[in-house]
């Protein structure tokens, strides 16, 4: 118990040291007068992870049992700092509508989203439950986009990702490539009654995702 007491307090201190940089960052900018300081924007991965880490700890502690954690709203323009990979802050939003000028930046947008989701289910995995599992384990974390083409709106062939088999009731470790139409409601519905919601249908839905249930 103490172990994981002390677990726990690190986990806070990590966040409120992490909260207190970006704090102390958006007061300075907030005393900007005249000329734009190198720094005008938050570093997009510390902010990600920073609130991801937020929701790793609700859970970890029985605060909440679901979380959603939107990255950016989809028809959100706002440039951004992407830690690392450009030299000036830039606008996702922008890069999705022209993806024959920017598709390698692109790429690589997409690439440094994957890799904070990555952290978080590296945060999950290394979090251990007191029946030995991990909260991982007993966790069903979907990565995925309304739009399956920003360019085009279209909303086909959405890639999405489920880490965690929700305590052992879903399986893992497969790619399952469903039939043209499937609404990504059938998805949602099949997790609601695996995590013990009684529910006849959810929005569009039409059936359940069996393939992606161990029984």
């Amino acid at each position: 118990d103490q172990q994981k007491f002390q677990e726990f307090f690190d986990s806070i201190r990590t966040i409120e040291k992490q909260m207190g940089r970006l704090q102390k960052m958006q007061s300075e900018l907030a005393q900007v007068e005249m000329e734009k300081p190198t720094e005008a924007y938050l570093p997009r991965g510390e902010f990600i992870r920073l609130m991801g880490d937020l929701m790793v700890v609700a859970l970890q502690t029985g605060l909440t049992r679901v979380a959603t954690f939107m990255v950016g709203p989809e028809r959100w323009d706002t440039p951004y700092m992407f830690d690392g990979l450009f030299d000036k802050p830039r606008s996702h939003h922008g890069m999705s509508h022209n993806q024959t000028k920017m598709i390698d930046d692109l790429l690589r947008v997409d690439q440094f989203h994957m890799e904070q989701f990555a952290y978080l289910i590296q945060r999950m995995d290394s979090i251990q439950e007191s029946n030995g599992t991990s909260l991982l384990d007993n966790t069903l974390f979907t990565y995925g986009s309304g739009l399956g083409d920003g360019s085009t709106h279209q909303y086909n062939d959405l890639p999405i990702i489920v880490a965690g088999s929700g305590g052992g009731k879903f399986k893992t470790g497969q790619h399952v490539n469903m039939p043209e139409g499937t609404p990504l409601a059938n998805l949602w519905l099949t997790q609601a009654r695996g995590m013990g919601l009684k529910m006849d249908r959810f929005s569009d839905s039409t059936n359940e995702v069996r393939s992606i249930l161990m029984s």
